[in-house]
C-alpha cells in the first residue's frame, strides 16, 4: 500500500494542488494537530476542505489519532526535545493509541495523502506515522509529494 504525504508551507496554493491532482489524489487525511490556524492560509479546515473537493475532487478527513498532542508539539517547537527525543515520544504516543487497530486500513484505500504542515518529511511526524503503520501492518510505503 502506497501512502503519500505533503506539507504545505513553502508550497504556493497553485503548486500544491496541482501536485494533489497530478497524483490523482482522492482523500487527504489532515494529520496536524490544530488545523484552524490563520496561518495556514489555504490548508485551514473549512478551506482545504472545499478547494480539494471543487480543485481535485477529492474528500478532506482529520485524523487527531495520527497528531502530536499539543504538549509534544510545544515541547519540540520550543527546543525542549530535540528531533531525537520527539521522534521516540511521538511513536510511543501511536503505539499507546494503538493507531495500527484504531486506524481502518479502508482510509487507504482511495489514493489517500496525509498532510502537515513541514515543508519536507525528514523532521515530520507524516513520515514516521507511515513508518509506524509499515511496521505494524507491513507492506507500506511513503511516497512524498
Amino acid at each position: 500500500m502506497e501512502i503519500y504525504t505533503i506539507g504545505f508551507t513553502k508550497r504556493s496554493a497553485e503548486d500544491f494542488f496541482e501536485s494533489l491532482s497530478n497524483w490523482g489524489i482522492e482523500r487527504l487525511v489532515d494529520v496536524r494537530v490544530s488545523n484552524n490556524s490563520q496561518l495556514a492560509g489555504f490548508a485551514k479546515k473549512l478551506d482545504l476542505a472545499y478547494l480539494l473537493r471543487e480543485l481535485v475532487g477529492a474528500d478532506y478527513h482529520h485524523e487527531p489519532l495520527l497528531a502530536p498532542t499539543k504538549a509534544l508539539l510545544k515541547d519540540y517547537r520550543t527546543k525542549q526535545l530535540d528531533w531525537g527525543q520527539y521522534e521516540a515520544a511521538f511513536v510511543n504516543l501511536l503505539s499507546e493509541r494503538k493507531i495500527e487497530d484504531e486506524i481502518p486500513g479502508d482510509l487507504f484505500l482511495p489514493r489517500t495523502v496525509l498532510l502537515c504542515s513541514e515543508p519536507t518529511p525528514a523532521f515530520c511526524h507524516r513520515r514516521l506515522v507511515v513508518e509506524y503503520l509499515n511496521g505494524s501492518w507491513g507492506d507500506v510505503q511513503a511516497v512524498d509529494l
